[in-house]
């Protein structure tokens, strides 16, 4: 057997409708199909791939930097077309430069202080 990616990352949240606009304003996903499961939640698409999973809690979960699993990761295309939308939206973000490599990353927090990281992988592939 070989993992070959992440399928999906799953967020519980007692803020649906506010999640659902963070990742589709700020990040660009969009709604897509999701099954008829017995509970609330949205399945948000790049592409064709439910990337995001969210589940409606009735309450608050701990955010990221209080949990064991401290942040997911996307490859991004457009490192300074996002920071501009950022900055745009007002959302606020740590940007790092990975030493040694051409990575380039943005840090920032969804609406359930969810930390996210942003790489932008350079022209050349790293290494």
């Amino acid at each position: 057997m070989t993992i070959r990616g992440i399928d999906h990352i799953n967020i519980s949240t007692d803020r649906l409708a506010e999640t659902c606009a963070f990742f589709k304003d700020v990040l660009g996903f969009t709604d897509g199909f999701r099954p008829a499961f017995p509970f609330g939640g949205a399945w948000l698409y790049q592409g064709d791939q439910a990337l995001v999973h969210l589940i409606e809690k009735d309450r608050a979960h701990v955010p990221s930097a209080q949990a064991s699993l401290d942040h997911f990761a996307f490859v991004i295309d457009d490192y300074e077309g996002l920071q501009a939308r950022l900055d745009e939206k007002g959302i606020e973000y740590r940007a790092l430069n990975t030493p040694g490599t051409t990575i380039r990353q943005l840090f920032l927090t969804d609406p359930n202080g969810v930390t996210i990281e942003l790489n932008w992988k350079g022209e050349r592939p790293a290494g």
